[in-house]
């Protein structure tokens, strides 16, 4: 994507000044910024000066409020992507906010094939990062830059106003991740760490391992996940289930369960719980099966008939 033509707006009200360097460094990846606007009523500056604009050389759009309680930035911003994406040729549109007003306008670009990203903090609703193709999380990749002071802004009894209250973090959790991954493995005998990688950017919009404190996947998906495994083979990467316990003592352990029990189990669920007691991570994906019935009809020795399981009878042999 090297080549494409970027537009970048930014909402002044709901981003701060100290992610203007991880902004620029995100989009280097995807191609040239050619349009560079930030929209704001600049009576109030949140952190962004005129050094800093002319360093970046965003051009600033001065909003005037010409309504108490209605954002007339909002408007400007939809109005001038609807523009751009008539009359200039841009292959990626660039939103910069946490306000998830701009849902609607990622979901009609989309439409229109455009490649949307967008950026904003963790706090953001995720119906915003859901319509666009790629949200960047810019507190957690930019955690550690240093921190630029907003400019406290006063109310009418001259008192500063009170800050803003902690919102919860949108960002997928890693439980979810998880899951994923362990799907993908089912389905395949073969995945390589680029392709769960690929896979997980369709999956979830904001995917990027630097949301959780890492720099590469593999040493993500180490740390995180320990029943999945990493094997290293002629400077590939492929990943595998590392599985608590082989299916042949599996396989022994349901046979014995099924004869302790008189060669019979009425309930094929009751199996099932005890193998989850002695093994606590005991999961039937691990090994290729998304039934627990097709496992136990895999094994030779035993019959299964609905619920019911039992050993199968051998025959002896003729003299």
């Amino acid at each position: 994507m090297s080549e494409n033509n970027i537009a970048l707006l930014i909402d002044v009200d709901n981003v701060s000044a100290k992610y203007v360097k991880s902004i620029f460094d995100e989009l280097n990846a995807f191609g040239t910024v050619s349009i560079r606007r930030i929209y704001g009523n600049w009576k109030r500056t949140y952190g962004w000066n005129e050094d800093m604009l002319l360093e970046y050389s965003i051009q600033p759009i001065q909003q005037f409020d010409y309504t108490k309680g209605k954002n007339a930035t909002d408007m400007a911003m939809v109005i001038d992507a609807m523009d751009m994406l008539y009359t200039h040729n841009i292959d990626v549109f660039c939103i910069v906010t946490s306000d998830s007003d701009f849902t609607k306008l990622a979901m009609r670009l989309r439409e229109s094939q455009a490649y949307v990203i967008g950026m904003g903090e963790s706090k953001t609703p995720l119906a915003l990062t859901k319509a666009c193709n790629k949200f960047v999380h810019l507190d957690l990749i930019a955690s550690d830059e240093p921190k630029i002071e907003n400019i406290a802004e006063t109310v009418p009894n001259g008192k500063n106003a009170e800050p803003p209250e902690t919102l919860e973090s949108n960002v997928t959790p890693i439980s979810q991740i998880q899951e994923s991954i362990l799907n993908m493995i089912a389905e395949s005998d073969y995945l390589t760490l680029g392709e769960v990688g690929s896979s997980l950017g369709k999956l979830f919009t904001d995917f990027d391992v630097r949301n959780y404190g890492y720099t590469k996947l593999n040493v993500f998906i180490r740390e995180e996940f320990p029943k999945i495994h990493i094997e290293e083979k002629d400077g590939s990467f492929f990943v595998k289930m590392k599985n608590d316990v082989d299916i042949t003592t599996v396989t022994r352990e349901i046979i014995e369960f099924i004869t302790k029990n008189g060669g019979v189990v009425e309930n094929l669920s009751k199996i099932h719980e005890a193998l989850k007691t002695n093994h606590k991570h005991f999961n039937i994906h691990d090994y290729g099966f998304s039934r627990f019935s097709s496992f136990l009809r895999s094994i030779d020795e035993i019959s299964v008939d609905g619920n019911k399981v039992k050993l199968k009878r051998k025959t002896r042999k003729r003299t």
